[in-house]
């Protein structure tokens, strides 16, 4: 299977220096937050043994659970200007958010996936996380009664970027995301609000589950 690739470990000291810190993840507090939190708690008993592995892994739903390089390299950019109010779209199973929530001082998450929702709040709380608020819906309208937010992460591949995010982005914020071209091809975004207009630079190729957007 495809989810079964040859990059293994065993544990998060494994996983943190052989696919973080050797590829490029500098920033140790991201380091410190991902060495914290055991990620097999976030993937299907069926793959806990790949839970250290540097791969994608299906969480049901067709959704999957990013690599942990990807979480290491959109973590280390979100943050990097700063902030304590952030916004994730696309919960899944929550792992992604438990980074987040060790290193803001809140964090709120939109998932699609109704059945996710209560699964992912479960398990955060069992983990002590209780600075987040997690809520079933669609992304696209980000949560306005919580915004302007500090920083927003997109973990789903978009084809038009929903505006009413960038509406909820702080001057100064970043967004991180996947942008999906017309053929296909995916690259990884970092958007920089400046002047109410998005700076972005490109971060490299990467794959994720496609972006619905509403109807």
């Amino acid at each position: 299977m495809e989810y079964l690739a040859t990059f293994q470990a065993s544990s998060n000291a494994q996983m943190i220096d052989r696919f973080l810190r050797s590829r490029g993840i500098k920033n140790e507090t991201v380091l410190s937050a991902m060495a914290k939190i055991p990620r097999q708690h976030f993937v299907p008993d069926s793959f806990r043994s790949h839970a250290y592995s540097d791969t994608p892994l299906p969480i049901g739903f067709e959704q999957t659970i990013s690599q942990p390089y990807i979480v290491g390299l959109m973590t280390q950019e979100l943050i990097k200007n700063g902030g304590q109010r952030f916004l994730e779209i696309g919960t899944g199973s929550g792992y992604q958010t438990a980074v987040l929530a060790e290193l803001v001082k809140t964090v709120f998450s939109i998932e699609r996936v109704m059945s996710f929702v209560p699964l992912a709040r479960r398990r955060l709380e069992e983990l002590g996380y209780h600075n987040v608020s997690i809520k079933g819906g669609n992304g696209a309208h980000g949560w306005k009664e919580f915004a302007p937010f500090d920083g927003i992460i997109v973990t789903a591949a978009i084809k038009d970027l929903p505006m009413l995010l960038v509406d909820q982005l702080v001057e100064g914020g970043t967004m991180v995301t996947p942008v999906e071209d017309k053929d296909g091809n995916q690259l990884l975004y970092s958007m920089r609000k400046v002047k109410g207009n998005l700076q972005k630079r490109v971060m490299g190729p990467c794959k994720f589950v496609p972006f619905i957007h509403p109807s």
